[in-house]
C-alpha cells in the first residue's frame, strides 16, 4: 500500500463563532477528524470562535496542533492559558509572515466559514496554485452553502475569460465535516486511471 504524503492540514476559519451553533460544531468535528487521522493541525493560533473549536477538537482526539499567530493578535484572538496547551506556538511579526509559515507547514488547506480574513487567505492560496507555486489540495468546507457565493463568483470569472488555468484553481467543495479528511486523503494520493472524481469548481 502506498504511503499517503499527507501529514498536516492547515485550517483557515473565523476567530468568531458566527451566529449559528452548527458552525462551531462543524469546526470541532473537523478537528476531531484531523486528530483521529493522525494529522497535525496548522492554524492561525486563535483560541476563540471557530479557531478555538477546531483546535480543541484536534487536541481532544489526541492530535498535534501548531498555532501560528502574529504578535499583535495574541490578546485579541487568544488567551495565554489556552495558547499554552498547543503543541507548538509560532509568533510572527506580521500577517505576511504568518501566512507564509502556515503555507510551508501544511500539506493541504481547508477553509471553514469565516470573514474577510478567511476569504483573503483562501483566495491567496488559490492564486498561488493558479500560478503553479503548489499543488496541495484545497477544500472549501461548504457547510449550509456558506461558500456558494464564492463558487458562483469563480464560475463567473471563468465564464468572462479571466481564469485560464481553472484546473489549477479548483478547490474541492465538501458539504459535511466528516467528508473533508477522506476527500483530502484521496486528493493527496497518486491517481490511477480509475480514480474517483471529486467535484471541483
Amino acid at each position: 500500500m502506498a504511503t499517503n504524503p499527507l501529514t498536516s492540514v492547515c485550517v483557515y476559519c473565523g476567530s468568531s463563532p458566527g451566529n449559528d451553533a452548527e458552525y462551531m460544531a462543524a469546526a470541532e468535528t473537523l478537528g476531531r477528524a484531523i486528530g483521529e487521522a493522525g494529522l497535525r493541525l496548522v492554524y492561525g493560533g486563535g483560541t476563540k470562535g471557530l479557531m478555538g473549536a477546531v483546535a480543541e477538537g484536534t487536541m481532544q482526539a489526541g492530535g498535534k496542533v501548531t498555532g501560528i499567530i502574529p504578535r499583535f493578535l495574541m490578546e485579541k484572538e487568544a488567551t495565554e492559558s489556552a495558547l499554552g496547551r498547543l503543541d507548538e506556538l509560532v509568533v510572527t511579526e506580521d500577517m505576511h509572515e504568518r501566512k507564509h509559515r502556515m503555507f510551508e507547514a501544511a500539506d493541504a488547506f481547508v477553509t471553514l466559514p469565516g470573514g474577510i480574513g478567511t476569504l483573503e487567505e483562501v483566495i491567496e492560496i488559490m492564486t498561488w496554485a493558479q500560478l503553479g507555486q503548489h499543488t496541495k489540495p484545497i477544500v472549501l468546507a461548504n457547510f449550509k452553502g456558506f461558500w456558494n457565493p464564492l463558487t458562483i463568483l469563480i464560475d463567473h470569472m471563468r465564464e468572462c475569460g479571466f481564469i485560464h488555468t481553472g484546473h489549477r484553481v479548483g478547490p474541492i467543495v465538501v458539504d459535511s465535516p466528516e467528508k473533508i479528511i477522506p476527500a483530502i486523503m484521496d486528493a493527496a494520493e497518486p491517481k490511477g486511471g480509475d480514480a474517483e472524481i471529486i467535484e471541483r469548481l
